[in-house]
């Protein structure tokens, strides 16, 4: 199977589903490269970020920097199937907790759960769902967009950047101006965890989010006692960065064409 160029998935999308379309936005490089990609196609995009921890400082400043920036009032706030699935199995939770979060019986779901639900608050009638999801990622990713295309009418998602390389994704964060979140100062990424690359460096430098991250998972305190101080690896250098991370050496490029914070004000 021959996949389409993305300015041709694009078009496809729009004149088959209509001029509104989501995104699923997670702070990351490759998504905010696919807002960049789909922002001129469609009327309106109807973004929204799944939160791992609701209410963290660090988020909540770069979603407010990317509302700014690309002059929507809102991106929606979804929970992520993550945590209620953390929560169920009782990571990082005290037994007495345990048995609170078992009696409350909270529901599972998926991410097309969440797209479903985004889709019917914005009135959107046949939702697809634009992402960030790239060839280069991966071998695997590559075999993918060559067997079933950049367009799952299943799944009700496209992939308008699948054919982005890091120096047309480096070209179009220069060219536009956007900046990367703090995340990557932090983390080297974007925020997707509560392990100890994401936990050490909240605890260091950010500790509001840190004692956030507490109030949800509060034996995560005991992971965090056990690591070494972060240090120098909780802010990456361009070097750290491109050996740490599969896109590290688009991250690099882009933080060098712009100010070290992500708008300071994920």
């Amino acid at each position: 199977m021959t996949c389409p160029p993305s300015s041709e998935i694009i078009a496809q999308v729009r004149a088959e589903f209509g001029p509104r379309t989501l995104l699923a936005f997670s702070c990351g490089k490759d998504s905010i490269a696919a807002w960049l990609a789909i922002r001129d196609s469609f009327e309106e995009v109807v973004p929204y970020y799944c939160y791992m921890i609701p209410d963290l400082e660090l988020v909540e400043e770069s979603l407010a920097y990317y509302e700014r920036f690309f002059g929507v009032a809102h991106i929606a706030r979804m929970p992520h199937p993550a945590l209620y699935k953390w929560l169920n199995r009782g990571i990082f939770q005290t037994p007495g907790r345990i048995e609170v979060i078992y009696a409350a019986k909270l529901p599972t779901f998926e991410f097309i759960d969440i797209a479903r639900l985004v889709a019917a608050r914005a009135g959107i009638e046949k939702p697809m769902v634009a992402d960030g999801v790239r060839a280069a990622d991966s071998p695997l990713r590559a075999i993918g967009f060559r067997k079933y295309g950049a367009i799952r009418r299943a799944q009700g998602r496209y992939c308008p950047v699948w054919d982005w390389s890091k120096d047309r994704l480096i070209s179009e964060f220069e060219r536009s101006g956007v900046k990367l979140p703090v995340d990557y100062d932090l983390f080297g990424r974007s925020f997707d965890g509560i392990d100890l690359r994401f936990v050490v460096p909240l605890k260091e430098r950010r500790p509001a989010d840190y004692r956030r991250v507490l109030e949800w998972f509060p034996l995560v305190e005991g992971r965090s006692h056990e690591a070494r101080p972060h240090s120098g690896a909780s802010r990456p250098d361009r070097r750290s960065i491109a050996h740490n991370s599969r896109s590290g050496a688009k991250v690099a490029a882009a933080r060098a064409a712009g100010p070290r914070r992500a708008g300071s004000p994920q």
